[in-house]
């Protein structure tokens, strides 16, 4: 495992991650799908990053490789948000890392991507749990994923030193 040290992620924030979580997860492959579909609606563009969407005819929300695809990245997510509590830093598989590290970096990934992705995710979990949302859970959610974008960035740096 590979961790990454960050600013206090507090147990009311934990907390809110957690619950919000809890809600979510049994719909998470769906949940999925509409965050991905949310970023490339921000930004069509986004959709040249994927390889198996590039060639590709059908419809979005159609295509057999996004859905998956979606899930494992949104339960990695919010997976990681919940262990930022449990372990007071970010903790991801250190291979998943650095696989996500060099991905991002093949592809060419930039600051700009990392803001409609966090814009995305906080307007899915607004909609998934509307009765729970509030600023508190909109900055819990926040801090959490901006840690794990610092982890994956830090993985991204690690590849264009070593190109």
């Amino acid at each position: 495992m590979t961790t990454y040290e960050c600013k206090v992620f507090t147990e009311e924030q934990g907390a809110l991650v957690e619950k919000s979580w809890g809600a979510m997860k049994k719909n998470a492959a769906e949940l999925g799908l509409k965050f991905f579909l949310k970023i490339f609606e921000i930004a069509p563009s986004a959709q040249k990053l994927f390889s198996f969407l590039r060639d590709s005819n059908v419809p979005l929300e159609q295509n057999p490789k996004l859905k998956p695809h979606a899930m494992s990245v949104f339960v990695m997510t919010c997976e990681s948000a919940i262990q930022l509590r449990k372990a007071g830093k970010v903790t991801v598989r250190e291979s998943s890392l650095k696989k996500l590290g060099a991905v991002h970096f093949k592809y060419g990934v930039v600051d700009e991507h990392f803001e409609v992705t966090k814009f995305a995710l906080l307007e899915i979990i607004k909609e998934a749990v509307p009765e729970m949302w509030s600023a508190e859970m909109k900055n819990a959610w926040g801090e959490a994923y901006d840690r794990l974008v610092a982890a994956i960035k830090t993985e991204m740096k690690a590849c264009s030193q070593a190109s």
